[in-house]
């Protein structure tokens, strides 16, 4: 059989040698988690006993001001503090109605299917679009789901900008409908199919209070959080629901401005009995301007009445989850 597929025993074996090589341990004892590479707009999973980090990949030369980012990354960890970098399972090349810029993306998980929603530049519809990968592990590698943008600049016409359609989130609500969250300047919101690459229905609008990016949803004991990025430089801030469809009441700032990083984005998840916020800052960027960020994690408190407590950044980070 492996000389039909003009492989070699010794060649598998190379193979499986040269994808170990690339796991790489990381034991993250301060924040940033990461400091060998740039990291920036964090989105994570929890998917059985384990959660799996994705990060875009920041590679703007020195003394260039722009974002350059061509991959996604993974990384994942049983305890929130020691990670394993995993090889890259997404690049921009994978999408071949795409142009370029690994922007803002979320994982999420659906009848043993993985959906990464990424957030790209297209190809021949001018402007930033939303596309879909797909795997079946968590790790990858992913593949594009559709062949084709899920989202284009020329859906969305209501803000006069190309790149108003970036960031997704994904919520999957207990009644098992799928809901797409995204924007810049102007939040969107569509439900998606079972399928889970396909809308099903119109994209509508979520009016929101100082809204520039950076959509979060997740759902606790009854509410409904919409955490989102909100002026220039960037905080997060956050609005609660108790229906995922709104009204959204705005609570206020959830973490303020992030040190070295005119922006700031935040994945917000349950582990092992703690809540956790991630998100990006410029901490060890020592080439100037703000486009190459670091992933950090710090905790996540709720108040009785369901409000967030305002997330402190810290040096220290978080310690080992048990």
């Amino acid at each position: 059989m492996l000389k039909k597929l003009g492989l070699s025993i010794l060649t598998l074996s190379m193979i499986q040698l040269v994808g170990k090589a690339q796991e790489k341990i990381i034991t993250a004892t301060a924040n940033p988690i990461i400091t060998d590479k740039y990291t920036a707009d964090p989105a994570a999973y929890v998917y059985k006993d384990s959660v799996y980090l994705y990060t875009g990949h920041d590679v703007c030369p020195k003394g260039k001001d722009r974002y350059e980012m061509h991959e996604w990354l993974v990384y994942s960890s049983a305890d929130m503090v020691t990670w394993k970098e995993h090889p890259s399972p997404l690049n921009v090349k994978d999408f071949a109605w795409a142009k370029d810029d690994a922007w803002a993306s979320q994982v999420i998980e659906r009848d043993g299917k993985f959906y990464w929603y990424v957030a790209i530049s297209h190809g021949t519809i001018h402007g930033k679009s939303i596309g879909v990968a797909v795997a079946d592990n968590p790790r990858g590698p992913f593949k594009d789901a559709i062949g084709k943008a899920l989202i284009t600049n020329d859906m969305t016409t209501d803000v006069k900008i190309s790149w108003d359609d970036i960031d997704p989130t994904v919520i999957i609500d207990d009644d098992g409908q799928a809901y797409l969250f995204w924007g810049n300047q102007q939040c969107y919101y569509a439900k998606l199919k079972r399928n889970m690459i396909e809308l099903d229905g119109p994209i509508q609008k979520v009016t929101l209070t100082g809204f520039t990016e950076a959509p979060w949803v997740h759902k606790r004991k009854g509410w409904y959080y919409l955490s989102y990025a909100s002026g220039f430089p960037e905080k997060i801030v956050y609005a609660m629901s108790k229906n995922v469809n709104g009204p959204w009441e705005y609570k206020g700032i959830l973490n303020e401005v992030a040190g070295n990083s005119n922006t700031n984005h935040q994945a917000i998840i349950d582990f092992k009995g703690k809540s956790y916020f991630i998100y990006h800052n410029g901490a060890i960027n020592t080439d100037g301007g703000s486009y190459r960020r670091s992933v950090c994690i710090d905790y996540l408190n709720y108040n009785s009445d369901g409000t967030m407590k305002r997330v402190i950044m810290t040096s220290e980070g978080v310690k080992k989850a048990k």
